[in-house]
């Protein structure tokens, strides 16, 4: 079976300029213990929680690759490789067998058995008060087989063609460490006894997490004995951090700051397409929805759930002018689900939609709102880079449209919570596939039903039934051709035919460091100590 995977057409996209992995000029060493045995990173934020099973959180699993492992990792480029396990099959359609690396041993030095993954699979998904549970991964499976010391097999309840994908987004606990053992517990630094490339060393909620080097660790060994996590929320705190010398490296790098740190030889960077579509989500769902009114601030219908306003909003932005102009650059305009290359994206949507503001004010003239209405934009303001400034631009776009547009953008976690509680009409955000697009399809498009793991991120609450029916059959189809046939025709239905959301751009992912490292920039955002390395000195590379 082919693996769902990045294929080499990503690497040629526009965003790339050059190289994917940009690395750091030559430069000799600074000298001193600080710069040797210590790394400094600068984030935009640290985790909800340590406890790996936590949420389904990129910044939670960043951390958490850092002391655990899953069966099989993802590379760079969403690549599946061996972790713990070193290999894996479909043995049919409702199982899968998987070899355990002999030699994989817990930070305590005990091996890593089937128990092990058997007691992970069933924890991982039923962690209370998980704001984004890890079920979707773990929910397939059935029961977990052992066939010998270091191999299981596990048993699915329907052909589950990205078993091994899921797998990999689940860290493996060692049972006699972390049985019994609550989130709280985890966040105190109880359990942490992993098999990964650091240990653990402290933690603080909203501070910096500190994590040494594990020397016994099997696979690569990471250039740096300590690291450091210092969250810096604000954007240009992070950047003065790093110019002061105070971390040695930022992730999210401003798209004003971007250019200066590239052309500066004190600093080198990074860039890398990402995965993320950044994206409006419509409630289609409501009879009246709280952000929408007429131009005299009465209570109207909810016009969204007419696909010929949700085309006219989609038709009335310009997707170049947004990543020109408000992301100088750093995204890549689209009308998928998936950026180009990815398993399940359909080229013909590689364009982004057509910018037509006359036709916008026709479709809405048609729908009955020749004047428009009044219509509030939310999203947030600390989350995605030029988050704010993308809705404000939208809002404009609309204006010109006829609507009566505002804009509110609230702090991540606040952003976080309304928009679970679907307080929002319109809303920004932003979701990353994984694998493949069926991914976006399960989460964002069909209709939500959350005892079989479909629309946790529905915020809309689309529903199309002949478009469920796609996906579910997508979801079952061991055959990649066909799945990825299918694959397409759900997300051609469901953005060109329903306008189920309106796809933005894909986001640019960047990091800045100081000169003499380098870092193999990533396509899922995670910033990770362990793709950080010294530069090499000289006058090559």
């Amino acid at each position: 079976m082919r693996l769902p995977r990045l294929r080499d057409a990503l690497l040629a996209t526009t965003l790339l300029a050059g190289a994917v992995l940009a690395v750091a000029a030559p430069a000799a060493a600074q000298g001193g213990g600080q710069e040797q045995d210590t790394l400094r990173i600068g984030m935009e934020a640290g985790p909800t929680s340590i406890d790996p099973h936590f949420a389904s959180v990129i910044t939670n699993y960043a951390y958490g690759r850092h002391y655990f492992q899953p069966l099989m990792e993802q590379d760079a480029r969403q690549v599946l490789r061996p972790a713990l396990a070193t290999e894996w099959r479909a043995v049919d359609d409702l199982t899968w067998e998987i070899r355990l690396n002999p030699a994989a041993r817990f930070q305590d030095g005990t091996p890593v058995t089937v128990d092990d993954v058997a007691f992970t699979i069933a924890r991982a998904g039923d962690v209370p008060n998980s704001p984004s549970s890890l079920n979707t991964y773990t929910r397939p499976v059935k029961s977990v087989e052992q066939v010998d010391a270091h191999t299981l097999r596990i048993h699915t309840h329907a052909p589950t063609p990205l078993m091994a994908n899921y797998l990999s987004m689940v860290m493996i606990l060692a049972k006699h460490a972390a049985e019994g053992l609550s989130t709280a517990d985890f966040n105190a630094g109880k359990g942490m006894i992993g098999t990964g490339p650091y240990r653990y060393v402290s933690w603080t909620p909203g501070g910096v997490a500190v994590m040494e080097r594990y020397e016994e660790f099997a696979g690569p060994k990471p250039a740096f004995r300590r690291v450091e996590f210092r969250p810096i929320a604000n954007a240009g705190a992070r950047t003065a951090a790093l110019r002061a010398g105070d971390v040695d490296l930022i992730e999210i790098v401003p798209t004003d700051q971007f250019d200066r740190f590239s052309k500066d030889p004190a600093f080198a960077t990074a860039v890398s397409p990402s995965n993320r579509l950044m994206f409006l989500t419509l409630d289609s769902d409501r009879e009246v929805t709280p952000h929408i009114a007429g131009r005299d601030g009465k209570p109207i219908p909810n016009p969204l759930r007419d696909v010929r306003v949700r085309k006219a909003l989609s038709m009335a932005i310009n997707r170049e002018a947004l990543v020109s102009r408000v992301m100088q650059g750093q995204g890549l305009p689209t009308n998928d689900l998936a950026p180009p290359g990815y398993f399940g994206a359909s080229p013909e949507l590689a364009k982004p939609q057509t910018f037509d503001l006359p036709g916008a004010k026709k479709l809405l003239a048609e729908a009955g709102y020749p004047e428009g209405f009044a219509v509030q934009i939310n999203g947030p303001n600390d989350r995605y880079v030029n988050d704010e400034q993308v809705v404000q631009a939208v809002g404009q776009m609309w204006s010109r449209a006829g609507l009566a547009a505002t804009v509110e953008t609230r702090p991540r976690g606040t952003w976080l919570s309304e928009s679970a509680q679907l307080k929002y009409s319109v809303n920004l955000s932003g979701f990353s596939p994984n694998p493949e697009v069926l991914g976006m399809l399960e989460a964002l498009i069909h209709t939500v039903d959350p005892s079989r793991g479909f629309g946790p991120a529905n915020r809309g609450r689309f529903s199309n039934a002949a478009i469920d029916r796609l996906i579910e059959q997508a979801r079952t189809t061991m055959d990649d051709r066909e799945r990825e046939r299918i694959s397409r025709e759900a997300t051609r239905m469901a953005v060109v035919e329903q306008q189920a959301l309106i796809p933005l751009y894909f986001q640019t992912n960047t990091w800045a460091m100081r000169k003499g490292l380098r870092y193999e920039a990533r396509t899922d955002e995670m910033t990770l100590a362990t793709s950080v390395g010294k530069a090499p000195t000289g006058n090559g590379q």
